[in-house]
């Protein structure tokens, strides 16, 4: 899953643990990083102009575009954080996946016709045609910027999970991951990215069946049948059922997956441009159904073996490590002490993949942003291809290591994933909303909808910061789940706008 709510306050920002790997299974490791740039030194190749670097000539088949939509949907991150949320506390997540099902076939009905039809690769490109080029200007600006800030956490919190493993510091792998990426990611632009991302999805997905299947033959087996500790700890349960959105009830998860679905595939660079590297209309349609016919049994199984680790680890013979206090710490330990040799390092390669999937799409994406929104619209119009994929590399590299440099600032920050999405919810203020205005035609001047992202903006800002404040000041307290502060903030932007298009209605007919 991209980083989202359900995964930002659970990874810990540091690991006490400490196993490390043999020789064959960091071998695997060595031997995996070079396939990576192998990929991208044949894919170079065939990346002659600018168009085969952002949409690899939109020739890539709807089953692999959807495989790669899925791998953005998931990282290193979820690949720990998902099934210790499960070790924790139940299936919550899992509403999520479902809520993605109903905005997949909106969007395949409402969006993608609109996109294909004007040939967009930059989706910030549609919110000028339809509100204007400030809009586009906000939101390009607001997505690069998150960009950075997603690749440096993903390549720390990836990097301090592997140090668990590899007795290597931090920084140096920090930096070896981030420059592997770059590299096959710069070589073979959008062919590299979606093919890797194939093959680190079957990685992926591999790994995570093997270590389901294991722990399917210990806690069915009798006679200790140890799924029933699960069962009896309701640890299937969905969650809370009652009407609040101050906790994190299923109503609260249907709210933020909807939101955040819907802004996924609609409004991220991220996920429109692999869909937009396909021929045809119909096949962007297949490939995003495709994704998430993927993404909804695939988080399931992250679900099932955190359930099954709570189950694993209640009976008498498999006791955890007294060092553990979080489920995000379970998973890492499981492949650790009961993985044996070799599938251990296809197990921390198939976290890698998860982790280098996420950064390579960060960084061609925010490449191709910077290319179509400014650089070719505002600098060289009239740019040679030689110049243009020269710049959408020169860019890859720049924000690869931009990445890089925020990556070793997070290393002595304290909480760093927490304050990094409190900063990203205010960069993404406002986004979803001006998509949805721009998708129903809603016409508002400009300072009208500066206005409207402005006092989404300040949702956000009293959504993330004003809690738990002194007694006199508890009035200004915000109560909501976290996790839908987004939401409301999208909901305040589209009232404002209306209220505006009300109000410019009574001008006009008076």
């Amino acid at each position: 899953m991209c980083l989202t709510g359900l995964q930002k306050k659970s990874f810990p920002d540091q690991y006490i643990m400490n196993y490390q790997l043999g020789t064959i299974d960091t071998a695997i490791l060595v031997i995996y990083g070079l396939l990576m740039v192998a990929m991208g030194i044949y894919f170079l190749r065939r990346t002659k102009t600018s168009d085969d670097f952002m949409v690899a000539g939109r020739g890539i088949p709807a089953w692999a575009a959807g495989i790669a939509v899925m791998s953005a949907y998931t990282s290193s991150i979820s690949y720990i954080a998902v099934p210790g949320k499960a070790f924790d506390e139940n299936w919550h997540p899992l509403i999520f996946a479902l809520t993605a099902i109903p905005v997949t076939w909106f969007v395949a009905e409402y969006v993608i016709p609109h996109y294909r039809k004007h040939n967009i690769i930059s989706v910030y490109q549609y919110l000028e045609d339809k509100i204007g080029n400030w809009g586009r200007i906000y939101a390009s600006l607001s997505f690069v910027l998150f960009m950075i800030g997603r690749t440096a956490v993903i390549l720390y919190l990836s990097s301090l999970l592997l140090t668990s493993f590899i007795d290597v510091d931090i920084r140096t792998l920090i930096l070896i991951i981030g420059i592997l990426t770059i590299a096959y990611t710069l070589m073979g632009g959008m062919e590299a990215v979606i093919w890797t991302d194939v093959l680190q999805s079957i990685i992926m997905i591999g790994g995570l069946l093997f270590s389901a299947y294991l722990l399917t033959t210990e806690i069915f087996a009798q006679p200790d049948f140890l799924v029933q500790k699960a069962f009896d700890a309701d640890k299937f349960s969905l969650g809370d059922t009652s009407f609040s959105l101050n906790s994190r009830t299923v109503w609260v998860m249907i709210i933020y997956g909807v939101t955040e679905n819907i802004r996924n595939l609609m409004a991220d660079q991220n996920y429109t441009q692999k869909y937009s590297a396909v021929a045809t209309e119909k096949k962007a349609k297949k490939s995003i159904w495709i994704a998430m016919l993927i993404y909804l049994p695939l988080t399931a199984i992250f679900l099932y073996i955190g359930s099954a680790m709570f189950a694993f680890y209640s009976g008498a013979g498999h006791v955890l490590d007294p060092s553990i206090v979080k489920g995000d710490e379970v998973f890492p330990f499981f492949i650790a002490t009961e993985l044996p040799v070799g599938l251990k390092g296809l197990i921390i390669a198939a976290i890698l993949a998860a982790s280098m999937s996420t950064v390579d799409s960060a960084l061609n994406s925010s490449s191709t942003v910077l290319f179509l929104d400014y650089y070719k619209k505002y600098f060289r119009p009239k740019a040679s291809e030689k110049s243009n994929i020269g710049f959408l590399r020169i860019t890859t590299i720049i924000w690869g290591f931009l990445g890089i440099a925020f990556a070793f600032l997070l290393i002595d920050a304290e909480s760093a994933l927490d304050i990094w999405w409190q900063i990203s919810g205010i960069f993404g203020g406002g986004i979803l909303g001006l998509f949805l205005l721009a998708l129903f035609n809603v016409k508002i001047s400009r300072s009208q909808g500066i206005l409207s992202v402005v006092f989404s903006i300040l949702i956000i800002i009293w959504g993330t910061f004003l809690r738990d404040l002194p007694s006199g000041y508890a009035r200004l307290e915000c109560h909501l789940d976290p996790i839908i502060v987004g939401a409301v903030a999208t909901v305040g932007l589209i009232l404002l706008a209306l209220v505006f298009v009300g109000f410019n209605k009574r001008n006009s007919n008076s």
